[in-house]
């Protein structure tokens, strides 16, 4: 066994995609995510996964910006994004457009992420690291999902959090 590299490694990744593309059609919204390095890890996390579009709203810092930039490796310029002041409204877009939405919050009817039946078009929404999503957003969505802890934490990072319920909506959700 050896690693990958250079032209091996990105013909993999190609013949990969190729071959095992999930039928989702995913966008992340990000509801005041106050921190450009997990604005930034987001935007990676986005592009690995093959999102629709980010949506980033309230406080949430946008590109160009040098941490998010850094952290994110560039992939602001590949990921398709936009900003909008108000979380609800981008929500009703997205509703209209067909997406059922999706906190990762805890919630008094929150489930586990892996429980959940997510449609093939779902809009996962995390909020403020610390204050997580509000009251009116989560009045928009259309369920909660949350990830079980069994340590003494509460949560993790959101930018983990998105990408442990992300990768199992791509590849275990199908």
């Amino acid at each position: 066994m050896k690693p990958l590299v250079g032209t091996e490694l990105k013909r993999f990744l190609r013949d990969y995609r190729r071959q095992h593309r999930p039928d989702y059609d995913l966008v992340v919204l990000l509801q005041s995510v106050e921190y450009p390095y997990n604005v930034g890890s987001i935007f990676r996390l986005a592009d690995g996964a093959g999102l629709t579009e980010l949506v980033l709203t309230g406080i949430t810092p946008t590109p160009p910006n040098p941490t998010i930039e850094k952290v994110a490796r560039y992939k602001s310029t590949r990921v398709p994004w936009r900003y909008e002041k108000d979380a609800v409204a981008a929500l009703v877009g997205l509703r209209a457009a067909g997406y059922h939405l999706v906190a990762l919050e805890l919630t008094d009817t929150a489930v586990p992420y892996h429980e959940y039946n997510y449609p093939p078009k779902t809009c996962l929404v995390a909020g403020h690291e610390d204050h997580g999503v509000t009251k009116a957003t989560l009045a928009a969505c259309d369920a909660a999902v949350f990830i079980p802890m069994y340590g003494k934490g509460r949560s993790l990072n959101v930018h983990t959090a998105l990408a442990v319920v992300l990768y199992h909506v791509l590849h275990v959700a199908v």
